[in-house]
């Protein structure tokens, strides 16, 4: 029979070193203006952070799923700093779009975009940009870029493609649960 040692394997001094040089890092990046929330943002290339959190937000409120974590979202808007790199029109657009999305909630609300706390005074500031070049790339990219991604699928009952499988005749055709047996 094999004995188990139920005894911690950490003590005291390890936790109070680990909590020494964690403190100090947590304490610097909060008064540095970091939050850990947006650490996402901070590495990109050709876009600032401040437009990458503004563009997760619009992403946000133009298809709007509450039981989809930020994860999904920010995996949808990340590559448009790639393609900021890439193109200087799309930088622009992109730019000028958030600039001008942000300039018309400070008109409203005195609050940049982002920092508007209602999604529908949000909604409603993106309703009067709907026919700018900017808001129909986002969403005409955004469609792809978010619902494209694998791990969404299951989320809205996807099961992914059934052409390998035979097709939705022999997977997924007669799988009606919900209707009542005749």
């Amino acid at each position: 029979m094999r004995e188990v040692d139920r005894r911690s394997k950490y003590d005291r001094r390890t936790f109070l070193k680990g909590a020494a040089t964690t403190v100090p890092v947590v304490a610097a990046a909060t008064t540095a203006g970091f939050s850990i929330e947006d650490a996402w943002a901070e590495g990109t290339v050709a876009l600032p952070p401040a437009t990458l959190k503004t563009l997760l937000k619009v992403a946000r409120d133009i298809y709007p799923h509450d039981f989809l974590g930020d994860s999904y979202y920010i995996a949808a808007v990340k590559p448009w700093d790639d393609k900021a790199a890439k193109d200087p029109a799309t930088k622009t657009l992109i730019t000028e779009g958030v600039n001008r999305l942000d300039q018309d909630a400070r008109e409203r609300h005195q609050l940049a975009y982002a920092e508007v706390p209602w999604e529908a005074d949000r909604v409603a500031l993106l309703r009067r940009i709907e026919p700018s070049d900017f808001f129909q790339k986002v969403r005409g990219d955004l469609i792809v870029s978010l619902y494209n991604q694998k791990e969404v699928w299951p989320k809205f009952g996807y099961e992914g493609s059934s052409a390998e499988y035979g097709g939705y005749i022999k997977r997924g055709f007669a799988d009606i649960d919900w209707l009542p047996k005749v």
